[in-house]
């Protein structure tokens, strides 16, 4: 057991807490159960942790213990008929993915990177480019095993008496309890590759038309311009994509069609200087990558991680918005509340706040996680250099997505208000009683909980 400090992707808000490596989930179900020193369990309580991708500070537990899960990694079986995985809760998505494709599997949904643990996966619930096709990850979760505050394993499933504990696990931000393992559903998958269109919309109306259309391909994300104005707001790069078949693939490729490529993360990024990534170098890279993209619509076939988590290509990519470290600011509004979409982009448009990774997409129906994010309507993640004047802008957000009907994403959070959550997410009484069922004194705890949920 280590003393470190730990922050979120963000990089702001750190906190120190006593770190511990189990290898087993024998050894996590230990560490809950075992007593401190004089008899009394932990005073802060106990937290589980994967890759530390959540951006604010959903993964720490200021004074308490952290869990370290990354060592709980082991694939346990892989039923290729059936299309059913079971793993371990520290596996990562990456480790699975190179596991899955040469079986001809893969997971119905992945988020943006995969440097992303199964066991954070299911605690922050999270979705990809598919979700108003497919559902988020917790949707393909057949059962789970947590060790629960009495250190004891309780195995979980979407129907049936545990329900309630199992919906208020799945994006319940590691509160109920440690995952420690899960069965996951999977889909087919002939090749490693995707088939993936590309085209420019010229403002942001245009771009909410293509992406509300019926479109046959089920995964679509546009990257958009965050600091054009006028005429040009919402100036956008969309694209939309299958899954490759074999015959979709050109002869050098279809040779091999399910390798993934090396494990290899590319480059790393140092820490900038403060204030380097400023509005006229934002302005610079989105007109540029608004420019690199063809001015007509386009297909290709990418490889698989090209095309859903290009940023897994440059290690420690989070440095390069300075030591003060960075905000991604996700939330979601209902697809009528349109106009309340555009004044959001127009705040940020104006703030002075450089963005330069602008995501946004289309969500599908909630599912039934307690505290799950998606929602029907248009989901945008920003990111957002910490500086000075930067809390009045998401203030000023926070209101309109609230007046709108919306949420913000906790998993992404480091900065809400505990009533403005209370608003957003309308089932958290539902998750307070299910939670106190399943661990009554409060053990599981992390600096998110102690700052808006409990």
């Amino acid at each position: 057991m280590q003393r470190r400090t730990l922050t979120g992707w963000g990089r702001t808000a750190p906190s120190a807490a006593d770190v511990a490596s189990p290898r087993s989930p024998d050894e996590v179900a230990s560490l809950v159960a075992a007593p401190r020193v004089g008899g009394d369990r932990p005073h802060r309580g106990v937290l589980a942790r994967g890759l530390g991708r959540s951006y604010g500070d959903a993964a720490q537990n200021a004074g308490g213990l952290v869990l370290d899960m990354t060592g709980c990694d082991r694939i346990l079986a892989v039923d290729v008929e059936e299309r059913v995985v079971r793993v371990e809760a520290g596996v990562s998505i990456d480790a699975l993915t190179r596991t899955l494709l040469p079986l001809g599997l893969w997971l119905p949904v992945v988020p943006g990177t995969r440097q992303v643990t199964v066991g954070g996966a299911i605690a922050a619930d999270v979705h990809g480019k598919n979700h108003h096709v497919s559902g988020s990850f917790g949707a393909h979760v057949l059962a789970l095993d947590l060790v629960a505050a009495d250190g004891e394993v309780r195995t979980l499933t979407p129907d049936g008496p545990g329900a309630e504990a199992f919906w208020a696990t799945v994006g319940g931000m590691g509160l109920t309890g440690v995952v420690v393992r899960a069965t996951l559903s999977c889909i087919p998958a002939e090749t490693a590759y995707a088939v993936v269109r590309t085209e420019r919309a010229r403002d942001l109306d245009h771009l909410l038309d293509l992406l509300a259309e019926d479109d046959p391909d089920p995964y679509s994300v546009a990257w958009f311009d965050a600091l054009a104005r006028g005429p040009r707001m919402g100036r956008a790069v969309l694209t939309r994509g299958r899954l490759a078949q074999v015959g979709d693939l050109p002869a050098r490729l279809a040779k091999h069609p399910s390798s993934f490529g090396a494990a290899s993360r590319g480059p790393a990024v140092p820490v900038l200087p403060h204030g380097l990534l400023n509005r006229a170098m934002g302005r610079a890279f989105n007109e540029l990558w608004f420019r690199k993209a063809p001015a007509r619509p386009t297909t290709d076939v990418q490889p698989l991680g090209a095309f859903f988590q290009p940023l897994d290509g440059v290690r420690d990519w989070n440095r390069v918005y300075g030591p003060r470290g960075f905000c991604q600011y996700q939330f979601v509004v209902p697809e009528s509340e349109t106009d309340a979409f555009r004044r959001a982009v127009a705040l940020i448009a104006g703030s002075g706040h450089p963005s330069c990774l602008n995501v946004l997409k289309r969500m599908g129906e909630s599912g039934p996680g307690l505290l799950s994010f998606p929602a029907p309507g248009w989901t945008l993640a920003v990111d957002l250099p910490v500086g000075p004047g930067l809390d009045r802008l998401l203030d000023g957000l926070d209101d309109l997505v609230l007046g709108a009907g919306g949420r913000v994403y906790l998993a992404k959070d480091s900065r809400l208000r505990p009533d403005a959550v209370e608003a957003m997410y309308p089932r958290l009484g539902q998750f307070r009683s299910a939670r106190r069922v399943l661990d009554p004194d409060g053990l599981f705890v992390s600096d998110l909980a102690r700052r808006v949920l409990l």
